[in-house]
C-alpha cells in the first residue's frame, strides 16, 4: 500500500511538472535595467510595448521579444515618455520613424480597408459558394421526369421490330 502512495505521488508530481512546462508563462523581455522608478510610467511603457511589433521578429511584441531592436525599442518608448510624451504621441513618434508595420494591430483606414475587409469577404464567398452548392443539390434532385416524358423516352429506346 505504500508503494502505491509513492507511485502515485511521484505520478502526480510528474504531472504537475509537465503541466508546469507545458503552460506558457508572462514571456516578457524587458530587463530590469529597462524598467522606469515611476510605477505609473512603467504601466504606461508596458501597455506601449504590448501595442508595438517587434521589427525583427515580426509576430511577437516589443515586450516579448529579446531582439535588440526590440530592446532599442523599448527604451526609445521609455525615453520618450520621461520627456513627457502622451502615448499617443509615443505612437506617432515611431509609426512616422518604422512606418503603421510597427503597430501590431493595424489601424482602420482607406488604405487599409482592403486588409479589413478581406476576412469579411472570404467569409460572403465561401457562405455564397455553399448556398449555390446546397441550391444546386436541390435542383438536381427535383429534375425527375415526368410520366409523360419517360413514356417518350421508353418508346424511343424500344428496340425496333
Amino acid at each position: 500500500m505504500a508503494r502505491d502512495t509513492k507511485s502515485s505521488s511521484r505520478r502526480h508530481l510528474a504531472a504537475v511538472a509537465i503541466c508546469c512546462l507545458l503552460l506558457p508563462g508572462g514571456a516578457f523581455a524587458v530587463q530590469p535595467d529597462e524598467v522606469l522608478k515611476d510605477p505609473a510610467l512603467e504601466a504606461r511603457a508596458r501597455s506601449l510595448s504590448a501595442e508595438l511589433r517587434c521589427l525583427v521578429c515580426q509576430n511577437q511584441s516589443i515586450d516579448e521579444s529579446d531582439a535588440p531592436l526590440a530592446r532599442d525599442l523599448r527604451i526609445l518608448v521609455r525615453e520618450r515618455l520621461k520627456a513627457g510624451d502622451t502615448d499617443a504621441e509615443v505612437q506617432e513618434f515611431l509609426v512616422d520613424r518604422y512606418g503603421e508595420f510597427v503597430l501590431l494591430k493595424p489601424v482602420l483606414g482607406l488604405h487599409t480597408l482592403l486588409l479589413w475587409l478581406t476576412p469579411l469577404m472570404v467569409f460572403a464567398l465561401g457562405g455564397f459558394g455553399l448556398f449555390r452548392m446546397a441550391r444546386r443539390k436541390t435542383l438536381l434532385r427535383s429534375t425527375e421526369l415526368s410520366p409523360e416524358e419517360q413514356a417518350r423516352i421508353d418508346s424511343l429506346m424500344k428496340p425496333e421490330g
